[in-house]
């Protein structure tokens, strides 16, 4: 479900559909509640020859939105240590199986490929933006964590978290948007 809040920011609860996604553009501010499943570069590599034999993943990604981060150790009293983004363009061979599959969205920081992006439009998928360098701040919006599969990864292990207003921007939209392209056209001089 995707709601426009008073301030123009853009309220997403998961799991998401085509046309929720359809309503996203690129450069909206969003606030995410409710599920978000993380994983990185391990996790990914576990999860493609899964999806290559046709076998069923360790969690239902359709309408999911995975956030590429590592999170670290949780200190006394908080849920969750650092939770700050990570390169998204290094799941960018691992994004077009998992769109095509249902997933519908991805989350980290930087550009993605053309692929990843032709994805994004064929089977109405999103890449939103976190904060990189908050993931401090990041922290504080998560209320809850349980690790889901691959815990042997440690901070790379595939976990279930649930967010409550999480900050993020869409970066790529289904519709060929591209906040980062977009923004270097409008500056350049």
């Amino acid at each position: 479900m995707i709601t426009t809040a008073p301030d123009g920011i853009k309220d997403v609860r998961p799991p998401l559909g085509d046309s929720e996604i359809e309503s996203l553009k690129a450069g909206d501010r969003v606030r995410i509640t409710g599920v978000l499943y993380t994983a990185r570069d391990a996790a990914h590599a576990r999860l493609f020859p899964l999806i290559e034999e046709g076998k069923p993943l360790p969690f239902d990604v359709r309408g999911q939105i995975i956030y590429y981060t590592g999170p670290s150790p949780a200190r006394p009293g908080t849920v969750v240590g650092s939770i700050g983004p990570t390169t998204g363009g290094r799941m960018d061979k691992f994004t077009p199986p998992l769109l095509a599959l249902g997933l519908k969205g991805t989350m980290g920081k930087g550009a993605r490929s053309q692929a990843v992006k032709d994805a994004f439009r064929q089977h109405k998928g999103v890449y939103f933006g976190a904060i990189g360098g908050a993931g401090a701040v990041l922290s504080e919006f998560v209320k809850k964590l349980e690790v889901v599969a691959y815990e042997d990864l440690g901070t790379e292990a595939i976990r279930r978290l649930e967010v409550e207003g999480f900050p993020a921007i869409v970066i790529n939209d289904c519709h060929g948007g591209d906040l980062y392209q977009e923004g270097m056209a409008h500056y350049a001089r």
